[in-house]
């Protein structure tokens, strides 16, 4: 398959990543997590759905690599987890739920990078928004407090003087 292709079949996918991440943002970090048992079976059943529409795309955008592509086999490694996650129940006690509904944000979250990365979506590493074609961006570069990691990428040009509360 040449560049042309693998760009048409890109642009065909069409999941909504925003709304994807939204979710995720009610469940992580931990102390968002609703503690009310209702409220936690409701965002186990739309996270456990966004990864189920999620999935297929992802497994479709990887067939078009090559075989011996790292993000082709990184993506699929991430879905077969998934399905691992999703094949789960959460435990009898009453704290088994939030740990599992976070467990499911978590390999959504890892899901949604790897259909970011197979469709060539850039995501702005402040407000996570995507950065449309045409919008100024700043190359953004972080390091973390574990081991020295670097989180690269980069932010909308809007976003750069943003302050962002926590």
């Amino acid at each position: 398959m040449n560049d042309t292709e693998i760009r048409a079949a890109r642009s065909a996918l069409s999941v909504d990543v925003v709304t994807m991440r939204a979710s995720v943002a009610q469940v992580l970090p931990p102390d968002v997590t609703p503690t009310d048992r209702e409220a936690l079976d409701t965002l186990t059943g739309m996270l456990r759905g966004h990864m189920q529409l999620l999935i297929p795309e992802i497994e479709q955008a990887a067939t078009v690599l090559p075989a011996d592509d790292v993000p082709r086999y990184v993506a699929l490694a991430c879905v077969r987890e998934a399905r691992d996650k999703l094949d789960a129940r959460p435990g009898l006690m009453p704290s088994d739920a939030d740990v599992h509904v976070r467990r499911l944000a978590r390999s959504l979250l890892a899901l949604c990078d790897h259909y970011e990365t197979l469709a060539g979506i850039r995501m702005c590493l402040a407000c996570d928004q995507p950065i449309r074609e045409g919008e100024r961006s700043l190359p953004y570069g972080k390091v973390s407090p574990s081991a020295g990691a670097v989180v690269s990428g980069r932010i909308h040009d809007r976003c750069a003087n943003a302050v962002r509360i926590h």
